[in-house]
């Protein structure tokens, strides 16, 4: 099976990690809807969180409060999106459970805007500023 999540949870694909435990990481998006944009990732492979056990589920979300605090703090956003696609009719790119924390901006609009891609430099720094915001809590 091929799947980018596992590559990266693997070591074998790079990715600006803003937190990691035992079960889950949590990266910057690449491909960013907005500057701060990141994903939490569960480490073992589901490609739907309703192949999930609610256990499981609930933990994954227990940690998306901590990483869109740790965002709002560094990047002086106004608001976020959480964002969970399931199958190719939902929008879901990769086969496997993630979390989007979408930063928002008052002066970008409510539209959703189009990705782009991100600059390296600026996703380590971010990265790095919010994994310290991560590891004070």
């Amino acid at each position: 099976m091929n799947c980018l999540f596992c590559d990266i949870i693997a070591g074998k694909v790079k990715a600006n990690f803003v937190y990691e435990d035992k079960s889950h990481i949590a990266i910057m998006d690449k491909y960013p809807i907005q500057r701060g944009h990141a994903l939490i990732i569960p480490r073992d492979h589901h490609e739907k969180i309703t192949d999930m056990i609610t256990e499981n589920v609930s933990t994954l979300f227990s940690i998306v409060t901590v990483i869109a605090r740790a965002i709002l703090e560094v990047t002086e956003a106004d608001g976020f999106n959480i964002g969970q696609n399931n199958g190719k009719a939902a929008n879901q790119i990769i086969p496997h459970v993630h979390v989007h924390i979408i930063p928002r901006y008052s002066n970008t609009g409510i539209g959703w805007t189009k990705r782009m891609i991100a600059d390296e430099e600026d996703l380590e720094d971010l990265a790095s500023k919010i994994r310290k915001c991560v590891q004070s809590v």
